[in-house]
């Protein structure tokens, strides 16, 4: 059933969403200074992918650095990308099909509100 999800979400919506946090990646990448938001962006868009069967966590030993570039990802743009996970997966649970769709997209909204200091884990 996994798999099947991931499909569906893969040909309807995840690849957009992975298109999208990829080229913000590259472009974080570019700029250096902002590479540690590079990265955590291609995490996302790992993430965005193929959501189903994996989940997020806290990675131990993030420390202060982390918490410092969280809150500069939220001033920056990190709150409105999880509006738009909010909002996006609130509309696809009105139907019945997209219900599922609809919980991937709001399971995105921890990670893109706080992308630094997590990892995204097989839930097994």
């Amino acid at each position: 059933m996994t798999l099947l999800l991931n499909v569906i979400w893969f040909v309807l919506a995840g690849f957009w969403l992975a298109v999208g946090y990829l080229v913000a990646g590259i472009v974080c990448c570019i700029l250096i200074v902002t590479i540690p938001f590079g990265l955590a962006s291609f995490r996302i868009a790992g993430y965005a992918l193929w959501p189903f069967g994996r989940t997020v966590t806290e990675r131990r030993g993030a420390g202060v650095p982390s918490l410092i570039g969280n809150v500069l990802w939220v001033l920056c743009g990190g709150w409105w990308l999880a509006l738009i996970h909010l909002f996006t997966g609130l509309l696809l649970c009105i139907t019945i099909i997209g219900l599922p769709l609809g919980v991937a997209n709001i399971k995105l909204v921890p990670v893109a509100l706080v992308p630094l200091g997590r990892e995204i884990v097989p839930i097994r």
